[in-house]
């Protein structure tokens, strides 16, 4: 910052942190429940359960309100996944739901356990505001995504520079309080200790209390709500969205599945759910985005890939911010020139995605990036870039321009 003019030191505060995404989330809270009243849509709070396909029950505080409906969805969501051998204890032990059910406890030694998207994420914002982490995870973070070898060596270097480095082959068998610290036991045999643990451990389908069986509707062997390619369950008046269906457990893959779903109720079979339209986005010491396919996806389908590529270093843009690491990267079909899949990597990649996945198709994609005019100097060029890329390297110049 020195060099481009600004003086002065920050600091982190995770408590300040804390109050402001309160605020935030109340106020988005807040919105959306006052636009559904806006728009006449009745609300009831409480257990929900099925009498039958028909039929829903809410009960609450002792009293019970019937609903009666043509078609009725599931979006119950999901729930942590608390690992076998621990417990957990308010201010000492929690998962990522209960950091924001009030604010977190005033240790400064935080184990973070699990290498998914959550643990990565928050392993570097608790390290940003001032706390000492240590990272337990089985594998290396995020290697059951479907992002690039590109794209997870970036993010290790971004989380190096902040000396944020895993510990992984560590599972933690018991997790106990002694004293003012918790005590974690690995299967190494190692113990180590914390002033308080955060559980980043995975997340199951939601669907206790429903009683589905009454509705006829089933699950799958991992406790997913079962659904055809249209969302809807065994019972095809009843829908499940979200976290609930397997795939994706994002409010991205939510919101898509419940536009599906409407679509479907209004428009019977209009509405196919295709994973692969749904952005995904990590928010950690770099930012990483994709879309669509990867490379081993693309052949396993029987496709031929070919790659385009353009990198922050040399946008003027990113050069301008100081901030050059990351790249694009566009994975197109070398038979058609259709774009199968995206990944961006770097600041701004979870807005820059958006335009890998607004073209109708993905037969015309290309093209439309292609004859897209772009402001200068803008990271969304390096998109462009790669497009052309694909163009020169590939021959597909006579399907991208026309």
């Amino acid at each position: 910052f020195s060099e481009r003019g600004v003086q002065g030191s920050l600091r982190g505060d995770l408590h300040q942190a804390w109050m402001h995404q309160e605020r935030v989330v109340k106020t988005v809270q807040e919105n959306y429940i006052d636009y559904m009243k806006r728009l006449g849509i009745a609300a009831l709070a409480g257990v929900a359960s099925f009498r039958d396909a028909e039929h829903l029950t809410v009960s609450r505080a002792g009293t019970d309100v019937e609903i009666t409906a043509d078609h009725f969805i599931i979006a119950t969501g999901s729930q942590p996944i608390i690992p076998a051998g621990i417990t957990l204890i308010a201010e000492k032990i929690l998962t990522t739901d209960m950091l924001y059910d009030a604010p977190p406890p005033a240790g400064k030694r935080v184990a973070i356990i699990g290498g998914g998207v959550i643990a990565t994420e928050f392993a570097f914002i608790l390290t940003m505001l001032g706390r000492e982490v240590m990272w337990l995870s089985r594998r290396a973070p995020l290697a059951g995504s479907r992002f690039s070898k590109p794209a997870l060596t970036t993010l290790k270097m971004a989380l190096d520079k902040e000396n944020i480095v895993p510990r992984t082959g560590a599972c933690v068998t018991s997790a106990v309080v002694v004293g003012d610290c918790v005590q974690l036991k690995l299967n190494s045999g190692d113990t180590l200790t914390a002033d308080w643990v955060l559980l980043a451990t995975g997340r199951a389908p939601y669907t206790e209390t429903l009683e589905l069986t009454h509705a006829g509707v089933a699950l799958d062997e991992s406790g997913f709500v079962r659904t055809n390619e249209y969302l809807q369950t065994v019972n095809p008046r009843i829908y499940a969205i979200g976290d609930c269906v397997s795939g994706m457990m994002t409010a991205n893959q939510a919101l898509y599945d419940a536009a599906r779903v409407v679509k479907n109720i209004l428009e019977p079979g209009t509405g196919k759910r295709e994973l692969l339209r749904v952005p995904e986005v990590v928010y950690s010491a770099i930012e990483l985005a994709r879309v669509g396919m990867n490379e081993d996806q693309a052949e396993a389908a029987g496709l031929e890939p070919g790659v385009g590529f353009a990198a922050f270093e040399t946008s003027p843009r990113a050069l301008g911010q100081d901030d050059t690491a990351g790249f694009v990267r566009l994975i197109a079909d070398l038979d058609e020139g259709a774009l199968l899949g995206g990944e961006i990597v770097g600041s701004e990649a979870g807005e820059l995605i958006h335009l890998l996945a607004l073209a109708p198709n993905r037969d015309v994609a290309l093209r439309w990036l292609a004859a897209g005019v772009f402001n200068h100097p803008a990271r969304a060029e390096e998109l462009l870039n790669a497009t052309e890329t694909l163009a020169a390297k590939w021959g597909l110049a006579g399907q991208i321009y026309v």
